[in-house]
């Protein structure tokens, strides 16, 4: 079995230790906060462990304060209402005595409708024409190598950047871009793993939609990026597993801060998922010479 797939499965699979309490672990890496990724998957696997017969819609949540790799994060569970469609849940992510973390989680039962339309899926290259070995030497030689380290090493989510160019300055003057992702390795046949597995991906690069227009990163030195809150809605059935493209665009930036969106498809055009995020997105300052 792939490492990566322990990985996620691992992250994933916090422990129970009193009704409506879990405790999640951090992986062991050399980031300094936990990943917001892992906070809204590990929470979003706590709600569901809550609920029967219900999948989650949507979820909203705020970034407190950053989380502490070192030590265990503790899941608390509110369980707000259980209607005849609709149940909601209130999770609060806990370290050193502190909320680090906060989310509410709307669920519904499978119910049919009249009305079903989406947005259409851009026209980007396929994942397979975005691979080191597709891409041309002189191309992938060009992307500075801690960018080229970051997509190769080894990590529960595989990315591939469509508009691999903006790594070496190339601007996008709308600001759109596109990042096919899926997890490293195979997932078992559980709907509900497969949404906290996006859940855990959808925090991935979404803030580096703000830096497309100028031809900048987040890997920009001279940049503090942090996420704010998220917000997220599942549309339709998919599979973790199995590439999707997260198209992504930032339609504001001011203060500070930046607003970023994604829509989220399967290969065939299917829109899976629809997320929103705000981040705080600063300049370093520099720091003035002494007289």
């Amino acid at each position: 079995m792939s490492k990566s797939l322990i990985d996620l499965i691992s992250i994933l699979d916090i422990e129970p230790l009193e009704e409506n309490l879990f405790r999640g672990l951090s992986p062991k890496t050399r980031w300094q906060r936990v990943f917001g990724g892992q906070v809204i998957g590990q929470a979003l696997v706590a709600s569901c462990r809550t609920v029967e017969g219900r999948m989650p819609h949507s979820l909203h949540c705020y970034f407190i304060l950053p989380g502490d790799p070192q030590i265990p994060i503790i899941y608390q569970v509110e369980r707000l209402r259980d209607g005849k469609s609709y149940s909601t849940r209130r999770v609060t992510a806990i370290q050193h005595g502190q909320a680090i973390f906060s989310m509410m989680v709307s669920f519904h039962v499978d119910e049919q409708g009249s009305l079903d339309h989406q947005d259409k899926m851009p026209d980007v290259p396929p994942p397979e024409k975005l691979t080191a070995e597709a891409l041309s030497k002189e191309s992938f030689g060009q992307m500075p190598e801690f960018i080229r380290r970051y997509y190769e090493s080894d990590r529960p989510i595989e990315l591939r950047p469509v508009e691999y160019k903006r790594y070496f300055g190339e601007k996008i003057p709308d600001g759109k871009i596109n990042l096919w992702v899926r997890t490293a390795a195979k997932l078992p046949d559980d709907p509900a793993l497969h949404l906290c597995a996006l859940a855990y991906a959808s925090d991935f690069s979404l803030l580096d939609a703000v830096m497309a227009r100028y031809g900048r990163t987040l890997f920009d030195s001279r940049v503090m990026p942090a996420s704010l809150d998220h917000a997220m809605w599942f549309h339709r059935p998919f599979r973790a597993d199995e590439w999707l493209l997260y198209s992504q665009d930032s339609p504001n930036a001011r203060n500070g801060r930046g607003l970023t969106r994604g829509l989220i498809f399967k290969p065939d055009g299917t829109l899976v998922a629809s997320v929103a995020q705000e981040g705080s997105v600063r300049e370093r300052r520099e720091t003035p010479d002494k007289a």
